[in-house]
């Protein structure tokens, strides 16, 4: 995939409601009050880091451009390793290593275990950075065609120096889920920062020395060494401060860590096997990506000078605004809420992560019903605001596909509380054979849409099938979920929950589009005004009709007397009044 439990709330009716097992007081609360303040915590740093990314992604365009030789050599070098390690990660990282951090804590050979796994972990990625950053000329020409001799050469000198950014991407990921472990969850998601301040500060030199993109950036014969070393240098170093920069919260806790080779008794045999079923996994959702990403090719190829359709540039536009709500608040709940399910599954307490999924998927349906609402209702408005270059045709391309993607916004919520109680029993089989399904039903949608509808509609319903995957997915979980866990879910809490705040979002959403038709709607969006005009238009557009919204739906939830409301803005409103 949160705040203090209402003082009102009486734990043995919560349960009566639902076949989940009956929460204590004491339990109820301190679950949803350390769920709530660490959600904040991460929220809070992943905000920072995404406001940081885009200061950073600012320079960085005003230093090379955001097209031409220079900017696509250095996108595709500085995007490999951020590739290969959401490989690396899904393969072996995320499935393995908490859990087995998880059991090494408790181990009376704690540090021995810990130490090891930290080790073997750290040299393996180092082992694989090597390979990789050796064979970066190989990796350029696989990624990429069409492009000049120059060119591919430029882009094999940036990947030199991005691809060792790998190996600080894993031990940024193993520093943090130490932290984790140890229940310190601030640091995890406030690191990225670091990476952002360092890239502005070395964008801003780049600027002052060498001048903006428009200074001839694209004369590859005017490109030298000390350009080459102050942009992707930069961003690699950005990478390393990320990662170094969780050594201080580690070392001021008191934790050690001591370079250990080993591999006995640290669990990694069972691991092994958790590791190479997701990793299939993986693999199986990236060839389901790779098909709509080429469907969405042939329907932008079809564009003519006179009429512009939908392709792949729109596809990622409407991506990135819908996952702007999973990344700030969903991910941040589920990574408050996965050491402790892994600890409760290690320790046998089926109960414990029982309630810990419930009150997850329910404190996440409370938000995620909400935000599917608004991004239907405000698509236009948010995508003025948030891509303001965009003009008034491409935003009238992208919302369509939002609008689309929004539908599958709830079952990813509740893809990522489930898959991460699947890591935490060592089950990587069955995400893999529950993946097949799911990307069988995205591609049959994408081949449906090639088959019957017209071109331009391609990448709408590229959209849709990938919310129709996502709905397969979390369906099929919650069956062999249900299955893991004694043959009940807490599924009458779980879906009454929904149901009342599905009704209130359909109220509050159409009051919400009602305000934008009275407003104007698109057309009092500021396109061909600049690009700033344009933001604020989005901007007050999407104030106005979604304060009205929000004020509807707290309303109704109040009314419909869903707790959960208040396990998800409690920890926010404390913070306010403080």
């Amino acid at each position: 995939m949160t705040a203090p439990t209402d003082p009102t709330s009486d734990p043995s009716a919560e349960a009566a409601s639902g076949p989940g097992a009956p929460e204590t007081p004491t339990s109820a609360a301190s679950s949803a009050s350390s769920l709530g303040r660490n959600s904040v915590v991460m929220a809070a740093g992943t905000a920072a880091s995404r406001l940081g990314g885009l200061v950073r992604n600012l320079m960085l365009v005003a230093a090379i451009g955001a097209t031409g030789t220079v900017a696509d050599a250095f996108d595709v070098a500085n995007k490999l390793p951020n590739v290969l390690f959401a490989i690396l990660a899904g393969g072996m990282l995320n499935a393995v290593l908490v859990p087995q951090i998880v059991k090494a804590f408790r181990a009376h050979n704690a540090q021995e275990r810990v130490d090891k796994l930290l080790t073997i972990s750290a040299v393996g990625i180092l082992a694989i950075t090597a390979v990789l950053t050796g064979a970066a000329a190989w990796v350029v020409m696989l990624y990429t065609d069409g492009w000049s001799a120059e060119q591919l050469a430029l882009g094999t000198v940036f990947a030199y120096w991005c691809i060792p950014q790998l190996f600080f991407y894993g031990l940024y990921t193993l520093l943090g889920q130490v932290l984790n472990a140890r229940e310190q969850f601030g640091p995890f998601m406030w690191a990225p920062v670091a990476n952002n301040v360092v890239s502005v500060l070395g964008f801003a030199i780049f600027l002052a020395v060498f001048g903006g993109a428009d200074n001839g950036i694209n004369d590859l014969s005017e490109w030298n060494t000390p350009r080459t070393i102050l942009l992707a240098g930069t961003a690699t170093l950005g990478i390393v401060a990320q990662a170094l920069v969780l050594l201080v919260p580690l070392l001021r806790s008191g934790f050690r860590w001591n370079l250990r080779l080993g591999l006995r008794g640290i669990g990694l045999r069972s691991a092994g096997a958790v590791a190479l079923w997701t990793f299939a996994a993986v693999v199986l959702e990236q060839a389901g990506v790779l098909y709509l990403t080429r469907v969405a090719s042939e329907a932008g190829a079809a564009s003519t000078p006179t009429e512009a359709f939908a392709g792949n540039a729109s596809y990622t536009q409407a991506l990135l605004i819908y996952l702007l709500p999973h990344s700030l608040v969903t991910v941040s709940i589920a990574t408050a809420l996965f050491t402790g399910i892994s600890k409760a599954a290690q320790e046998g307490d089926t109960d414990r992560v029982r309630d810990d999924l419930s009150l997850g998927l329910r404190t996440v349906g409370v938000f995620t019903v909400f935000a599917t609402a608004a991004l239907v209702v405000l698509a236009a408005p948010a995508t003025a605001f948030i891509v303001p270059t965009a003009g008034a045709e491409n935003t009238a391309l992208i919302a369509p596909v939002l609008v689309a993607l929004s539908f599958g916004l709830v079952p990813l919520g509740g893809m990522a509380l489930m898959k991460w109680v699947y890591f935490a029993y060592e089950d990587g089989r069955s995400v893999f054979w529950i993946t097949v399904p799911s990307t069988v039903a995205l591609v049959a949608g994408l081949v449906a849409a090639q088959l019957w509808l017209p071109i331009e509609l391609w990448v709408v319903a590229a959209g849709g099938a990938y919310a129709l995957s996502n709905w397969i997915t979390v369906l099929l979980r919650t069956g062999g979920l249900k299955r893991k866990l004694g043959g009940r879910l807490d599924g009458g809490r779980i879906l009454a929950l929904h149901a009342k705040t599905v009704l209130a979002a359909a109220v509050a959403g159409g009051a919400g589009w009602g305000v934008y038709q009275l407003v104007g709607g698109f057309d009092v969006l500021s396109f061909g005004q600049g690009w700033v005009l344009t933001m604020l238009s989005g901007l007050w557009v999407s104030a106005a009709c979604g304060l009205v919204m929000i004020l509807i739906y707290v309303l109704l939830l109040r009314l419909l007397r869903v707790r959960e409301l208040d396990r998800l803005l409690g920890p926010v409103l404390a913070r306010l009044r403080r």
